[in-house]
């Protein structure tokens, strides 16, 4: 699964359908299954190396999100990034989402005839998570980070040369990056970029459902990627601003404004430990020193709180399957949320030691309330 984030620093979502087998009528990150076909093979489900971030979890990652939202995520063969992503023309990109999704085209062979291949090495691993126990289908799912390059080089299909201003406008249209678009229904609803903030807002209003693995993740990514460091000249509030074409002026300035972003958000995304918690704190300390990237996760509910009801989900542990090892999650944070009919609702992730003090506090004054009433 896939945080896709673009050149002005929203994040990708797609909306499941409402008969999906798994997040129905969710919004969700672009990913899905491992295909043999496509992919690669896997360890035994009951090796401990299935839990590993690997090549064939990395190509699913882009295979699925061309699938599911049209991007491309593919560099010319013999070239990196910098010098551009692969661009495709628009039908023969969509015939070929159809072709690979119906099993009847290998997505690296379309791509080698294309003259690419997939950009695998700038995923950013991003957390694990295995389903906890209990659901009749389960899932481990390595997460990654794609940022979309700032500034693309423009495709121009009559050759003519352009220079000066011309030029800087083509770029800043990001021409390579297609507008993200749902496969037609199959999986998907609907497919667009908004700041992570923006989303957490709307499933904080009930207007989308946000599983609690999204929007933990999106809360991370909030706290360095969104408006409030871009200036009012250059930011929108349309889901798909970042194909928009600012003015030469200001595009300088608004480009060295996201790239300030992304290295705040690498720089969390790198660091040891990863959180103020010492080291030599038992559990919370030993979370502390796994890295980002190889953090898993296998939610876990706490208690429920008084006061409203939420279930408090743990995010330390790292599931059964992978008990007494060293693997581990994040052990500062927790979850909280209103499992309903619909989907989770009334999602907030808060400090696990805060949350545990309310509880407690809420507890003591409960049972004082008690004593009392009984002396009256």
């Amino acid at each position: 699964s896939l945080l896709l984030l673009s050149p002005t620093n929203q994040v990708l979502l797609l909306h499941r359908v409402q008969t999906s087998s798994s997040f129905a009528s969710a919004h969700v990150f672009p990913g899905g299954n491992v295909s043999s076909f496509h992919d690669g093979t896997l360890p035994a489900p009951d090796d401990p190396a299935i839990h590993q971030d690997g090549p064939a979890y990395r190509l699913a990652a882009i295979r699925e999100t061309f699938e599911e939202s049209g991007i491309l995520l593919a560099i010319k063969q013999g070239q990196t990034r910098d010098q551009g992503l692969l661009h495709v023309p628009d039908d023969v990109r969509e015939a070929a989402r159809k072709q690979i999704h119906g099993n009847t085209l290998k997505f690296t062979e379309w791509l080698k005839s294309q003259g690419g291949e997939p950009d695998v090495e700038n995923l950013i691993p991003f957390t694990r998570w295995i389903t906890p126990p209990g659901p009749p289908k389960r899932f481990t799912t390595q997460m990654y980070v794609y940022m979309l390059p700032l500034s693309l080089p423009a495709s121009s299909s009559s050759g003519s040369t352009a220079t000066g201003n011309d030029l800087l406008l083509q770029q800043d249209k990001q021409t390579l990056i297609p507008t993200p678009t749902h496969d037609g229904g199959v999986e998907h609803t609907a497919a667009a970029f908004d700041d992570a903030g923006a989303w957490l807002a709307r499933a904080r209003a009930g207007e989308i459902i946000l599983f609690p693995p999204q929007f933990y993740l999106l809360h991370l990514v909030s706290q360095f990627c969104g408006p409030s460091s871009i200036s009012s000249s250059s930011s929108s509030s349309s889901s798909s601003s970042y194909s928009s074409s600012p003015s030469p002026a200001s595009s300088s300035t608004t480009k060295e404004a996201y790239a300030v972003q992304r290295a705040a958000l690498l720089a969390f995304l790198r660091r040891t430990p990863t959180s103020e918690i010492s080291p030599d704190k038992d559990r919370a300390g030993r979370t502390s020193m796994i890295p980002w990237s190889d953090k898993v996760i296998s939610p876990a509910a706490l208690f429920v709180r008084r006061r409203d009801g939420r279930i408090v989900l743990g995010l330390d542990k790292p599931g059964p399957e992978l008990k007494g090892t060293t693997r581990g999650g994040d052990w500062e944070r927790v979850v909280l949320v209103n499992f309903r009919k619909e989907g989770p609702r009334d999602v907030e992730v808060r400090g696990r030691e805060e949350v545990v003090k309310e509880e407690r506090e809420g507890g003591e004054e409960e049972e004082k309330d008690v004593k009392t009433g009984s002396r009256l």
